[in-house]
């Protein structure tokens, strides 16, 4: 496994994050990966804390072969507990792949763990579209208040 740099958020609230889709540390259903329909599963929040003004959403791979992958950043989320499956909640911001939308679990080869890592600011984010993760983690970083995670796993049914 690699050491890489993260947000780390000190003094927050402990949100608690689950799918209705795939339990933690369980595997994500393939409708949700690039073998399927490739949508983003539903994400239930709780335990936010009352003053939170958003929400952010980042899903990525660490086990990627070359770098921590990732596959959808998400902010100015407004604070909920339910995010809709296939939903666009808030800002879109670039993937990995280029894009601005969620890109499902497609690991080359093995089981990868994928985090759904939710948090909650205390103030919304002045960002473009074009913002990857590197950049959203350095302006979010002062404004953590909550932050939990749900992890899935996959691994391809169909050999790449």
């Amino acid at each position: 496994m690699k050491n890489e740099e993260a947000t780390v958020a000190v003094n927050y609230k402990s949100l608690k994050i689950s799918s209705e889709a795939f339990a933690d540390n369980e595997l994500i259903p393939a409708k949700f990966t690039c073998e399927g329909v490739n949508t983003s599963p539903p994400l239930n929040i709780e335990n936010i804390p009352a003053d939170a003004k958003c929400l952010v959403l980042i899903v990525d791979d660490p086990d990627a072969p070359s770098k921590t992958w990732v596959h959808w950043i998400v902010w100015n989320i407004p604070v909920t507990h339910h995010l809709k499956e296939n939903g666009v909640h808030g800002v879109q911001g670039i993937n990995d792949s280029g894009k601005n939308h969620y890109s499902g679990p497609c690991p080359p080869s093995g089981t990868h763990r994928y985090f759904f890592k939710v948090y909650a600011l205390s103030d919304l984010l002045d960002l473009p579209p074009t913002t990857d993760k590197a950049q959203l983690e350095k302006v979010m970083s002062e404004y953590i208040i909550g932050f939990g995670e749900l992890v899935g796993l996959y691994k391809r049914q169909q050999p790449k």
